[in-house]
């Protein structure tokens, strides 16, 4: 399984795109500002999207991914979020105002993009991979996702912070090789870190003790500004742990 990084910040700037993964080259998990490093060809490619939730970060490009396939795809693309996710784009974004609604063009029989509700601890097959939805806890509802193949497993927080769930479900893996977790504040933005829901890295740390796997541990959603200090303070409050910053075009395989 191979994962390309097409953005993973907090904000924007050059080098900063918001975030989106391309698993092998078939599915996307979110559908920020780094779809748009993607070719034509590439977006082509893309079969099914998993969406975390439904702030615009995660979600800006999907209209954009649309408008640019609707005349050259040849297939429908399935779209996998929550229920509360799925309204608030067809109320707020594919509402024939703010957006073409997608999900009824060319028409309502055979529209181009396919909404399909999903719930935390469900899952979804996916060739040969297994995308699993699991409790996330932030300001609106949000799922982490896990992905597994041939029992490796790869594994996104999405935007959380303090929780229980994720951790649980981590654990009963038999492995996992690879974990995107999200850092958003450093430390003296703790009280915000709360307010938003977000992780900084003393809350990090905290939560990190829950995980029994050694996974790589990449951190996503850093402020750009504050994205030194933060991977300092990761670095400082998780020293036992392998852990690098995230960034736009990095590839992993597991």
């Amino acid at each position: 399984m191979q994962i390309r990084v097409l953005g993973s910040s907090g904000g924007i700037g050059k080098n900063h795109k918001t975030t989106s993964f391309l698993i092998d080259d078939d599915v996307l998990i979110d559908a920020g500002t780094g779809v748009g490093e993607l070719t034509l060809t590439e977006m082509q490619q893309i079969r099914s999207i998993f969406l975390t939730h439904s702030h615009l970060d995660h979600i800006s490009h999907l209209s954009f991914l649309m408008d640019t396939l609707f005349s050259h795809s040849d297939h429908q693309i399935q779209v996998f979020a929550q229920q509360d996710t799925i309204n608030t784009i067809k109320s707020h974004v594919f509402n024939w105002a703010v957006w073409p609604d997608f999900s009824a063009l060319p028409n309502e029989q055979q529209p181009i993009v396919v909404f399909n509700a999903m719930e935390a601890g469900e899952e979804k097959v996916v060739g040969k991979r297994t995308i699993r939805m699991i409790a996330a806890n932030h300001t609106v509802p949000t799922v982490a996702l896990c992905v597994t193949e041939n029992d490796k497993s790869f594994a996104f927080s999405a935007d959380t912070t303090t929780n229980d769930t994720i951790w649980a479900a981590l654990n009963q893996l038999p492995s996992l090789e690879l974990l995107f977790v999200e850092s958003a504040f450093p430390n003296q933005q703790i009280e915000l870190s709360k307010l938003a829901m977000h992780y900084c890295p003393a809350l990090l740390a905290d939560d990190l003790k829950k995980l029994r796997h050694q996974p790589k541990i990449c951190i996503s959603h850093t402020m750009p500004i504050d994205e030194e200090i933060i991977m300092q303070q990761c670095h400082q409050a998780i020293p036992e742990r392998q852990i690098s910053l995230l960034s736009a075009e990095q590839i992993y395989h597991i």
